[in-house]
């Protein structure tokens, strides 16, 4: 199954579609499923495919060799004249993101490698951050190293900060949080914690956050299909 290392120096991409009702979802899961399971592209490593859970819409979250191997990919006649057309043509909005995994963390009951697949039960969160571009460094680390706190948050599991690079559909400079819990529930009460509650660290890391962030959104998915180069 994918793993998300910083060691391994991958180019991630993160493609992020939303949609506007459950059965375009259902289009758009079956689309990427078929594009997944005949990808032979140089440089391609993996692809996972994740359904919307909060609102209608799929990511997918693939792993390059490099820029030049994906700019390829972006400059073929499939790429251009199919794969696009049909996306637009179901989706209310699409977001093709190039990012650098800079920092990766997990609960201690999780191991030693943050691994991304539909044979784990995740409620997955992928956040995307917007943000100055001489604040993002700052927010990156900030994301990372300044949520250590999310250890002691009952139902957490990982979570992954990455550096957007650049960008299709998207404007500015960029972060991207993509993190793991137990369930749905168990991200909910997280985020509904009420300020009295929360740590001082935690209230110290989201105020810095939220000064330095343009804006921020996000969405909840559960992993539905991955496919590895050589399988």
């Amino acid at each position: 199954m994918p793993r998300i290392s910083p060691a391994d120096d991958y180019l991630t991409v993160l493609n992020l579609f939303t949609t506007d009702q459950p059965d375009k979802q259902e289009t758009l899961l079956q689309e990427m499923g078929k594009i997944v399971n005949a990808a032979a592209y140089e440089g391609w490593i993996s692809s996972t495919v994740h359904a919307g859970q909060e609102s209608p819409g799929t990511a997918n979250f693939i792993q390059w060799r490099s820029g030049e191997d994906l700019e390829k990919r972006y400059a073929g006649e499939e790429f251009q004249h199919r794969t696009m057309p049909v996306f637009q043509e179901i989706t209310t909005s699409i977001r093709l993101l190039q990012c650098q995994i800079v920092y990766t963390h997990r609960h201690p009951s999780q191991g030693d490698t943050t691994e991304i697949s539909p044979q784990r039960d995740d409620y997955t969160v992928i956040e995307i951050f917007k943000v100055a571009e001489g604040d993002r460094d700052e927010l990156v680390t900030e994301l990372g190293e300044g949520r250590g706190w999310l250890a002691d948050v009952p139902g957490y599991r990982s979570h992954s900060v990455f550096k957007g690079l650049r960008a299709r559909f998207l404007d500015g400079p960029f972060a991207v949080i993509y993190s793991q819990w137990a369930g749905k529930d168990a991200y909910d009460a997280h985020r509904a914690q009420p300020e009295s509650e929360k740590s001082e660290a935690r209230l110290k890391s989201e105020a810095r956050v939220e000064a330095l962030k343009t804006g921020s959104d996000w969405n909840g998915y559960r992993v539905v299909h991955t496919r590895a180069a050589g399988e």
